[in-house]
C-alpha cells in the first residue's frame, strides 16, 4: 500500500476477519460485545479486551503445535487456553469484532523464568514467533501482550502486565525480585493475519521437531509454582 493511500484505506485490512484472527466468529463476536458493553472509547474498548483475554484465558504453551486450531482465535476462546500466538489472534481478532483496527506481530524472546521442565523439552530458552497484538488507537499502533493471565504470575512471581490503550505492553525484563525476566531478541514484522504455516515451519527447523509430532503435553502452572 502506497503513502497516498488514505488511513482508512490503509487500515481496511486490519478490520477483517482472517482464517485465525477470525472477528467473525459468532462466539468471538458475542465475547467482544459482553466484555466492552457501555465502553465509548476505542481505548477504553482495548483495555476491556485485554484484561479479559489476559486473564479470562490461561496461558498454556503445551499446545499441538502442528495443528492449526493452536492458533486461531475462536478456538482458543472455545478452550479457555492457548498459547501467546493464540491469546494475541484472539485480542486482536475481539478488536477488530467491535471496530478497532488490530494486527498480529511477533518477537523472538529468551525467557530466563521458563520452567526447568519446558526449557529441557525445547532445548532452548529462546522461544521464536512470541505472539503480540497491535491495536491502533488515537491514530498509532499500541502493542499489546496478553499472554501471562494474572494467576500464572503470581505462581511465577512476576509483575502482572497491564495496558493503558496509549503505551506498548511489553514484557517486565525483570521479576519482582530483580531476576531477569524477560528479553526481545529479534522483532518480526506484523501480519494481518497468523502466518500459520510459517511459523510452523520456524518451529521445526529451530527446535528439531517432526512433522506430526510438534506437542510437549505437561501442566506449566504447576511447573511454574514448583520451579518458583
Amino acid at each position: 500500500m502506497g503513502d497516498d493511500v488514505p488511513v482508512e484505506g490503509k487500515l481496511e485490512e486490519f478490520l477483517q476477519p482472517g482464517s485465525f484472527v477470525d472477528s467473525d466468529h459468532p462466539e468471538v463476536v458475542a465475547y467482544a460485545k459482553r466484555v466492552t458493553e457501555g465502553a465509548v472509547t476505542d481505548v477504553d474498548k482495548a483495555v476491556r479486551l485485554y484484561d479479559a483475554v489476559r486473564d479470562d484465558i490461561r496461558y498454556d504453551p503445551y499446545v499441538h503445535y502442528g495443528e492449526d486450531e493452536s492458533y486461531r482465535a475462536s478456538a482458543c476462546l472455545q478452550k479457555g487456553s492457548g498459547y501467546c500466538v493464540a491469546k494475541a489472534a484472539l485480542l486482536a481478532a475481539c478488536a477488530r469484532a467491535v471496530g478497532v483496527p488490530a494486527r498480529v506481530s511477533f518477537a523472538d524472546v529468551r525467557n530466563h523464568l521458563c520452567t526447568p521442565r519446558l526449557r529441557e523439552l525445547m532445548g532452548t530458552d529462546v522461544f521464536i514467533y512470541h505472539g503480540i497484538a497491535e491495536l491502533f488507537l488515537e491514530g498509532k499502533w499500541v502493542k499489546a501482550t496478553p499472554t501471562f493471565n494474572r494467576e500464572l504470575c503470581e505462581k511465577f512471581g512476576v509483575v502482572t502486565l497491564d495496558f493503558d490503550g496509549t503505551e506498548d505492553a511489553l514484557f517486565h525484563p525483570y521479576d519482582q525480585t530483580g531476576r531477569k525476566h524477560m528479553e526481545y531478541v529479534r522483532y518480526r514484522e506484523p501480519e494481518a493475519d497468523v502466518p500459520c504455516e510459517e511459523i510452523k515451519t520456524a518451529m521445526r527447523a529451530t527446535y528439531g521437531w517432526e512433522q506430526g509430532r510438534e506437542t510437549l503435553g505437561g501442566d506449566f502452572a504447576e511447573e511454574a509454582e514448583e520451579s518458583r
